[in-house]
C-alpha cells in the first residue's frame, strides 16, 4: 500500500462532524486543522451546515476533488459504508478514530473492514486509534491544542499501539527537546500494522530513529518484522507489553492483541540490533541520544566529573550495563596534569573517573576531553557537570563541544534539569551533545548506541 498521501496530506475530510456537540472528536480535529495548520479541511455531515462560518459538507462527493485523508469520526456500524464511499470518491486513506471493533469483541464488523480495504488497495489506520501529529504540519489527536504540549519537529518517527502512551511519550519527548517528525497511534491495526510503516519510515527522509509501542503481533507476524527491520539502516526502537500474564490480559482487552513468548522474542530483537527499551526511560534516553549519534559504540568509557560520588555512581552504573571504565595511562596522566590549572594539579584524581574537584573551570574540563577524546582505548565520554560549581560558566559545553572541530568520540552529559540552568545545557545541546537529567539517563544513553547495530 502507498501511504504517500494517507501520512503526508494536503487535503482532509472529517466525517462526523457534530452540529451541537462543539467538544466532538472529530469537530476538535476540524477546528485544530482550520486554524493551525497548512492544510485544507472539509468538515462532512449528512445534514450539511456550517461551524463557525465553515461549511459542513454532505458527503465525500461533494467537496471540491479527492481527500488525501478521511478521517473517520462515525458510530462503527455506519463505518463500513462510509469506507467504501472513501474508495468510491478516491481517498488516499482513512483514520478510523471510533470504537466498537476487536477489542470489544466485535471481530466479525472489523473484518468487514479489513475486506473492503484489501479488495481495494486502500490503506486505513486503527480502528480505535487516535491519529497522527506531525509536529508544524499536521496534528489530527483529537484532543484539544491547549492542553497538549507539542515536541519541536525532528528526526523521530513514533508507532504506537495506545493512543495515550503516544500522547505521553510527545509530551516527555517535548519536555526534552527532542524533535519528532511523526507520531501515529495505530491501536488495532486492522490492515497497515508495523512492518508497513516500518516499511515507509525507513524511506521517509524526515525519520532518522524509529520508535515502536507494540502489544502484540499475529502469528508469523514478528518474524516478518524482526526480518523486515534488519535491513533498515536507520536505529529502531521498541518498547513492548504483554510480558507478564497480567500485560497478556491487559493488552488483548485493550487492542485485541495476541502477546508471545516474550523472553524468546526479546532475545530474537537483539540478535537482529533492535533496541529494546524496557520503559520509558530507556526511550526517551535512546531517542535522544540516537538522534545526535546513530552510530555503534563498544564498552569503555571514560568519565569526566567535579564530584568523587558522582563518578562513583557513574561507575556503578556503568558496570550494571556491562560497560568497562579502563586506567588512563600514566603517560597521559602525567600530560593532563600539567595542562590543569595550577590550582588542580596536586588534588585532582586523573584515573577513570577523572575527578577534577570543584575548584575546575571551564578550561579544564575542554584539556581534560581533549585527552581523553584522543585515548584509543576509550569509546566514548560521559561528563557529570554540576553547574553550581562556582567555577564553571554557561559557555562550557560550547567550549568542550568545539563545533569548529570533528568530534572524535561520542560525548554525552549528565547536568540538573532545572530552570536556572537551562543555559547550561543550552551550551552543550545546540552543539550536539545531549543532556540526560540523570546519571542513570546518561548512561543509559551510551547504553542506546552500543545496542545499535547499522546494517
Amino acid at each position: 500500500m502507498n501511504l504517500d498521501r494517507l501520512l503526508k496530506p494536503k487535503r482532509i475530510a472529517i466525517i462526523g462532524i457534530s452540529t451541537s456537540k462543539d467538544n466532538h472528536p472529530a469537530n476538535v480535529i476540524f477546528k485544530k486543522l482550520q486554524l493551525r495548520y497548512p492544510v485544507e479541511v472539509f468538515g462532512i455531515n449528512p445534514r450539511g451546515g456550517e461551524i463557525q462560518g465553515w461549511p459542513i459538507y454532505k458527503s465525500l462527493s461533494d467537496i471540491p476533488g479527492p481527500a488525501d485523508m478521511v478521517i473517520i469520526a462515525a458510530r462503527a456500524p455506519l463505518v463500513p459504508e462510509i469506507m467504501e464511499d472513501c474508495i468510491r470518491n478516491k481517498a488516499g486513506g482513512a483514520f478510523v478514530v471510533g470504537g466498537g471493533f476487536a477489542e470489544t469483541g466485535n471481530t466479525e464488523l472489523q473484518e468487514r473492514l479489513v475486506a473492503i480495504a484489501r479488495e481495494a488497495d486502500f490503506p486505513f489506520i486503527g480502528p480505535n486509534c487516535l491519529g497522527i501529529l506531525s509536529p508544524g504540519k499536521l496534528d489530527t489527536l483529537f484532543l484539544p491544542g491547549e492542553r497538549m504540549e507539542n515536541p519541536p519537529a525532528g528526526g523521530v518517527g513514533i508507532i504506537s499501539q495506545s493512543g495515550a502512551l503516544l500522547v505521553d511519550l510527545l509530551v516527555k519527548l517535548a519536555k526534552q527537546g527532542i524533535g519528532v517528525s511523526q507520531g501515529i497511534s495505530i491501536a488495532n491495526k486492522a490492515v497497515v500494522r508495523e512492518t508497513d510503516l516500518l516499511t515507509y519510515f525507513v524511506d521517509d527522509p524526515d525519520t532518522h530513529v524509529i520508535v515502536f509501542y507494540v502489544e502484540g503481533f499475529k502469528e508469523n507476524e514478528g518474524r516478518a518484522f524482526v526480518t523486515a527491520a534488519r535491513c533498515c539502516c536507520k536505529p529502531i526502537i521498541l518498547m513492548i507489553s504483554g510480558k507478564t500474564e497480567a500485560g497478556t490480559r491487559a493488552v488483548r482487552s485493550h487492542t485485541a492483541s495476541i502477546a508471545g513468548d516474550y523472553k524468546v522474542f526479546s532475545e530474537v530483537l537483539s540478535q537482529y540490533g533492535i533496541i529494546e527499551a524496557i520503559n520509558e526511560n530507556e526511550l526517551l534516553s535512546y531517542c535522544k541520544v540516537l538522534s545526535t549519534y546513530p552510530r555503534h559504540i563498544n564498552s569503555n568509557v571514560g568519565v569526566i566529573t567535579i564530584s568523587g560520588g558522582h563518578g562513583a555512581v557513574a561507575a556503578d552504573f556503568l558496570a550494571q550495563r556491562g560497560f568497562s571504565i579502563p586506567r588512563i595511562p600514566d603517560e597521559i596522566q602525567d600530560r593532563l596534569r600539567k595542562r590543569l590549572s595550577p590550582s588542580l594539579r596536586d588534588i585532582a584524581g586523573l584515573n577513570n573517573p577523572v575527578d577534577l574537584t570543584a575548584s575546575a573551570v571551564d578550561e579544564d574540563f575542554v584539556v581534560c576531553y581533549d585527552e581523553l577524546t584522543n585515548i584509543p582505548e576509550l569509546d566514548s565520554l560521559v561528563m557529570l557537570v554540576l553547574p553550581y560549581s562556582p567555577g564553571l560558566s554557561v559557555d562550557l559545553g560550547a567550549k568542550v563541544s568545539n563545533p569548529s572541530s570533528k568530534r572524535i568520540k561520542p560525548l554525552v552529559a549528565y547536568m540538573p534539569h532545572v530552570e536556572k540552568y537551562q543555559m547550561f545545557i543550552e551550551g552543550f545541546e545546540l552543539n550536539r551533545v545531549p543532556v540526560a537529567n540523570s546519571i542513570e539517563g546518561a548512561v543509559m544513553m551510551l547504553d542506546g548506541m552500543r545496542r545499535y547495530r547499522p546494517c
